[in-house]
């Protein structure tokens, strides 16, 4: 017994003390984000005379007020008068285009398909501070189901212990408190998008097809991740159950919000080309900064789209317990962080995890790979880490530093520096990986399984 303890003692000794850190970092960046970073954006508001409404829950706001407008009044979510409705509770007062400070009269438009009000219905029947104290509360355990559902669709075999580090370290991110406060509609989509994925593990394909339906509330988060999927499951008639239950729900979804909104597709798809006119560009347009012709950023946006549809296309027959199929379905996901959603959409990037995992579980064959890939991992992990590092950082000095130093951009902003690049490093990794033989070995292992 004593020579069973003593073996026993050291297995946990690493995971105890990684789980330990994880608590300092992620509480350390949950202090600055609530603590520092939420008080001094919403001074910057005041300053400019838009801090009158509801900043908690403001991403959730525009369902809830068009949800509960359609039930009492049947007003069109998209109509000009809406959206100034929806910029008084967020802001306390319409936008002004005479304002200096305002952004685009356009900015907070009702820009979801129309048929996420009939699935957040039950939101329109609470009031909406009430509705926030429950969310704020759901959301991170919904998170945390999602984060473990990825980790059982890779099929990694992970201790207890070392899967509480990866969700403490997880909901411990900038990204998702900036989704958590926010109450981000695009974690309900994470959480279907991962309980797809772990449907296709367990081969319950109809399950993952619905799953795969709901996540349209956000058709550009996992645009290319379904693209993916179908293609999948058209390859093979045995996975048609896919293909057939996504599209039931699909059209369970449009027929009754057209019903209701025969022109709501013209008016949703008008909201979104005035899009561009007030949200950041994708994360390679800013990334390559205003010093390169304009062309530039849409033309490798267009090749990496390109080059990810070619990967999908060559995966398409791939055993869903292959690693050929995760592999393609997680550099997809990160493929989209970086092209198709806003620069800003930081609090989309829950989809960012399953490339995470895959590196981390991976790790040993990119380490024999050589030094292109092992450097890409270690700058991956570097950024990954920055936050917390940072932000900790920020927590201990903050009571030693005048607040004319500590607010500086260039201080302030360290532990949120990592946003825009951390993407990058992360589909880079998975893509010249990709290319290197273990990877190409595993395709050729699942190929030949089929």
């Amino acid at each position: 017994m004593r020579d069973v303890q003593s073996k026993f003692r050291p297995t946990l000794m690493v995971p105890s003390l990684a789980l330990g850190l994880a608590c300092l970092g992620a509480a350390s960046m949950l202090y600055y984000h609530l603590r520092l970073f939420i008080p001094r954006a919403a001074a910057v508001q005041k300053a400019e005379g838009l801090a009158g409404g509801y900043s908690f829950g403001n991403d959730l706001y525009q369902i809830w007020i068009t949800t509960r407008e359609w039930l009492q009044h049947g007003r069109n979510p998209y109509s000009p008068e809406m959206t100034r409705e929806i910029q008084t509770g967020i802001f306390g007062r319409p936008l002004d285009r005479h304002n200096k400070y305002d952004p685009s009269t356009d900015y907070r438009q009702y820009a979801y398909p129309a048929f996420t009000d009939f699935l957040f219905l039950p939101s329109a029947l609470l009031d909406f501070r009430t509705l926030r104290l429950l969310l704020v509360l759901l959301l991170p355990v919904l998170t945390a189901v999602s984060i473990w559902m990825w980790v059982r669709a890779l099929g990694w075999d992970l201790h207890p212990m070392w899967l509480a580090v990866i969700i403490t370290l997880t909901l411990g991110t900038y990204q998702l408190l900036e989704a958590f406060f926010a109450l981000q509609p695009g974690l309900f989509v994470g959480f279907f998008l991962s309980g797809a994925a772990l449907a296709i593990c367990h081969k319950r394909l109809a399950l993952a097809g619905s799953l795969c339906g709901l996540t349209l509330i956000k058709p550009h988060v996992t645009a290319l991740a379904i693209f993916y999927l179908l293609l999948w499951s058209i390859s093979d008639r045995a996975r048609a159950r896919f293909w057939l239950s996504f599209l039931i729900v699909t059209i369970a979804l449009l027929l009754p919000s057209l019903l209701l909104w025969p022109h709501w597709i013209g008016e949703w798809v008008s909201v979104l080309l005035a899009y561009h006119h007030y949200a950041m560009p994708p994360l390679t347009n800013v990334l390559l900064g205003s010093g390169v012709p304009m062309i530039a950023g849409p033309l490798i946006i267009a090749l990496i789209l390109a080059a990810g549809v070619a990967v999908a296309w060559r995966n398409r027959r791939a055993a869903p317990e292959s690693p050929a199929f995760w592999f393609t379905l997680s550099l997809l996901l990160g493929i989209t962080t970086i092209t198709l959603l806003p620069g800003q959409a930081v609090y989309d990037h829950l989809i960012l995890l399953p490339g995470v995992l895959w590196l981390a579980q991976h790790r040993e064959q990119y380490s024999i790979a050589g030094p292109g890939p092992r450097l890409l991992l270690v700058i991956g992990g570097m950024l990954l880490c920055w936050s917390w590092i940072a932000s900790l950082l920020l927590v201990v000095l903050h009571p030693f530093l005048p607040d004319a130093v500590f607010y500086r951009t260039s201080i302030f902003a360290l532990p949120i520096r990592n946003a825009a690049p951390l993407p990058v490093a992360i589909v880079a990794a998975l893509a010249w990986g990709y290319a290197v033989n273990p990877l190409k070995q595993m395709t050729s292992w699942s190929n030949s399984l089929q």
